[in-house]
């Protein structure tokens, strides 16, 4: 796959969201050429913020110590990447407002994801890496019944969306896909969900992006980027910078409340000659009233030939240390076992057995906002702490860093932190959510 093979697709705002058209050239558009943004951070969030700037017309130069790479994995190449309405399998928001944003970011990416598919079709010459497989998700007790409200209510929540396709609830899931008795399931639902191969993935947006016409440059930004933005806005003759940087939020950002979530997937063979293939995800969610820590399980074919086999969740774990032999990595693989029948004589992918990262976390959940330490007079905007959900949440948080970009251009002052403002739809959304 080269530049060439790369068709004529172009992002634009809508309202508080993101369009993809095909067309042989960029809608049009007020086009500030000749106006550079700074990304600082090349995993999937700045790489997808720097696709949606570029095509508003902006120059991009994105900076990163590391780049994505199936042979040395960044933090977005070892991401489960099955999209989710959250909060997520692994990681619960603890922000309202932050969660109300995600819901509407995460449709977005939803609708982008699936009109790529649309637009692009994989085939053995271009894929993106992109499938919309059935998602099926358990439980141990009926929805109705969990001590947390918010199961029964988020299924509803993803029922009433027009463009989630295939929702059904229906305790028969549990017996289509011969879940183990002992594993105690009695509910699921499912519905079709962008599931992404992050290594193809990431390898083909950063070629879309180069396409476009984005600069790489690849080093190590340090310290506070506010003591340091005008030398980098000069420096880049730039208009803005947008920091993309995930847990480097704590030294460039000045941010204390962001943490790791350390993470990590079993990858097998999934040819379906040691047990039967693999063709939908199968996932457990996190039960935070039972205060257990190892209790998800997190089945998804990552391609045609790969299964991935997770999770688990453990907040400020810096080390990426862990073994197959790492006793939470054996009891993963057990709780993973009783979900597939003969998973147990997987035989581990030759490449990489297990994959490793740390998910990005802040207390205050997922920060897209303008830098409002000096007065709201910064150009600097933050885009960081998605945790587990980058993929997910890609397209929405680009959407709205984009409109933070426009309005920093327009002259438009920051709202007072916490202020609501209303989207395209009538609704209040927050336009900045580090609370």
């Amino acid at each position: 796959m080269s530049l060439s093979d790369i068709p004529n697709f172009f992002l634009s705002r809508s309202g508080d969201g993101l369009d993809l058209h095909q067309s042989v050239s960029p809608p049009p558009t007020s086009k500030p050429r000749g106006r550079r943004v700074l990304v600082v951070g090349g995993g999937v969030t700045g790489l997808t913020t720097a696709w949606a700037l570029l095509d508003a017309g902006y120059d991009v130069t994105i900076v990163a110590e590391r780049w994505a790479d199936p042979q040395n994995r960044i933090t977005s190449n070892v991401a489960g990447a099955l999209w989710e309405w959250p909060p997520a399998v692994c990681g619960k928001h603890t922000d309202r407002v932050s969660l109300c944003n995600s819901k509407r970011w995460c449709m977005t990416s939803y609708r982008l994801f699936d009109r790529l598919l649309e637009i692009l079709p994989p085939d053995d010459y271009i894929d993106h890496g992109v499938r919309m497989r059935m998602s099926n998700f358990f439980f141990d007790r009926l929805l109705e019944d969990m001590p947390d409200p918010g199961q029964a209510k988020k299924f509803l929540e993803i029922a009433s969306q027009v463009d989630i396709r295939g929702v059904r609830r229906d305790p028969n899931i549990i017996l289509e896909h011969g879940v183990d008795i002992s594993a105690g399931i009695v509910d699921a639902y499912q519905h079709l969900a962008p599931v992404i191969d992050t290594d193809r993935y990431m390898t083909w947006l950063r070629l879309v992006v180069s396409s476009k016409g984005a600069s790489f440059e690849t080093r190590r930004i340090s310290g506070d980027l506010l003591t340091q933005e005008r030398d980098l806005l000069s420096k880049y003759n730039a208009v803005a910078i947008v920091n993309a940087t995930g847990l480097s939020g704590v030294e460039l950002a000045g941010d204390a409340s962001v943490y790791p979530l350390r993470g990590a997937l079993i990858r097998v063979v999934n040819d379906g000659k040691k047990f039967p293939k693999v063709t939908e995800a199968l996932a457990v969610t996190h039960d935070e009233t039972r205060g257990e820590d190892e209790d998800i399980v997190f089945i998804v074919p990552r391609n045609d030939n790969t299964l991935i086999l997770g999770g688990i969740a453990q907040p400020h774990q810096w080390a990426l240390d862990l073994t197959l032999e790492s006793p939470e990595i054996q009891r993963m693989r057990a709780r993973c076992n009783q979900f597939v029948p003969g998973l147990a004589n997987a035989e581990y992918d030759p490449e990489a057995a297990l994959v490793q990262g740390l998910r990005p976390f802040r207390k205050s959940n997922v920060r897209v906002e303008r830098e409002p330490r000096g007065g709201g007079t910064s150009r600097i905007i933050h885009s960081y702490g998605q945790g587990g959900a980058g993929f997910s949440l890609s397209f929405g948080c680009a959407s709205d860093v984009l409109g933070l970009v426009q309005e920093l251009e327009q002259g438009i002052t920051p709202s007072r932190m916490g202020m609501s403002r209303p989207n395209a739809h009538g609704h209040d959304v927050h336009a900045y959510s580090s609370l």
